[in-house]
């Protein structure tokens, strides 16, 4: 965070070094965001626009590695200025912003034919595959746990360095493991992944309960390893369920990561805030350890009875095969 203690956040010398009325840089800040929940479909989509089955899960993990590799230089090389010199941190930020627009401009178009005039147009959530989207929202939710509040708690058990060196490690495992491992999520069947991703976010979420520095660094292991499949996985299995664009089924997943992570920011907040409280924030992430276990099975259940309702006949969710094209058009 930059800071001794982030809940100690010195308003006042930010003002003197930066943004004179806080509800611009809110302002800029949720623009920002707007920004990336729009671009961020829309590369993935570009990314394996045309590539065929086999070799999509080697492109989205190289994506995802890219964006690792970025998140985890940004703050390494910014940190040092946004209290000395926020206003040509973010001048600096922008022209990057400008160049990189600049070159995409220059990318060769997909050859995809614009909709028909007068052709009706689908909602968001037309053809969402129901169970990726659940198993993202979900995943997010409990990743987002993690992610929220493991700077609050790292700082109070170890130190601001040592916050950095988790999310660095973090970082190294998703640049290294994902793409060498994506062959294998992409071969394994869809209900074991959600069982090992799930279970590695629980393990990992118990073991922060220690407190300890190795404790820290082996939580956001194991946390880490667990999203590497489910993130991945989940992407490629809605993919291949859902008869929408690649672009939209990017951008339905977006939307079930953004919910997921929203309701982990408030109930979470509540559930940490309570554990300040009372003294005890390792509580915390037993709570939500213990969600990570009983949550999956809960919406595995409530999706069978579901899918028993509307069509008895219809395939087990839980064992899509891997080369299932029937509602699929390679490269659409």
């Amino acid at each position: 965070m930059g800071l001794d203690c982030p809940r100690q956040l010195d308003l006042q010398r930010l003002s003197r070094h930066g943004c004179c009325w806080p509800p611009l840089a809110v302002g800029a800040l949720i623009l920002t965001c707007c920004g990336a929940a729009l671009y961020l479909p829309a590369n993935k989509a570009y990314l394996i626009h045309g590539v065929d089955d086999e070799r999509r899960p080697a492109y989205l993990s190289a994506g995802n590695a890219a964006l690792n590799a970025g998140m985890a230089m940004g703050p390494l090389i910014a940190g040092p200025f946004v209290l000395s010199s926020p206003g040509w941190l973010f001048v600096t930020a922008t022209a990057l912003f400008v160049a990189v627009t600049a070159g995409h401009a220059r990318l060769p178009a997909t050859g995809d034919q614009p909709a028909a005039p007068g052709t009706p147009r689908q909602g968001l959530l037309a053809g969402v595959a129901l169970l990726p989207f659940a198993a993202n929202a979900l995943a997010f939710y409990l990743y987002f746990y993690f992610q929220h509040f493991l700077a609050l708690y790292a700082v109070e058990q170890a130190s601001t360095a040592f916050y950095s060196l988790v999310l660095l490690l973090c970082f190294a495992l998703v640049i290294v493991v994902q793409p060498l491992a994506s062959g294998l999520i992409s071969r394994m069947p869809y209900g074991l992944a959600l069982t090992v991703g799930f279970a590695g976010l629980a393990a990992g979420l118990a073991v922060l309960a220690l407190g300890t520095r190795p404790a820290l660094l082996a939580g956001g292991a194991l946390i880490t390893l667990g999203d590497i499949v489910l993130f991945l996985k989940n992407d490629l299995e809605a993919l291949h369920r859902s008869p929408r664009s690649d672009a939209v089924v990017f951008g339905q997943q977006r939307l079930a990561a953004g919910l997921g992570a929203f309701v982990s920011g408030v109930l979470g907040g509540l559930l940490y805030g309570l554990g300040e409280r009372v003294g005890d924030t390792g509580s915390f992430w037993l709570l939500a350890a213990a969600q990570c276990l009983l949550l999956p099975p809960l919406l595995l259940t409530l999706r069978r009875r579901v899918v028993r309702r509307h069509d008895p006949h219809d395939y087990d969710e839980g064992a899509l095969p891997h080369h299932d094209t029937d509602r699929r058009i390679p490269g659409r």
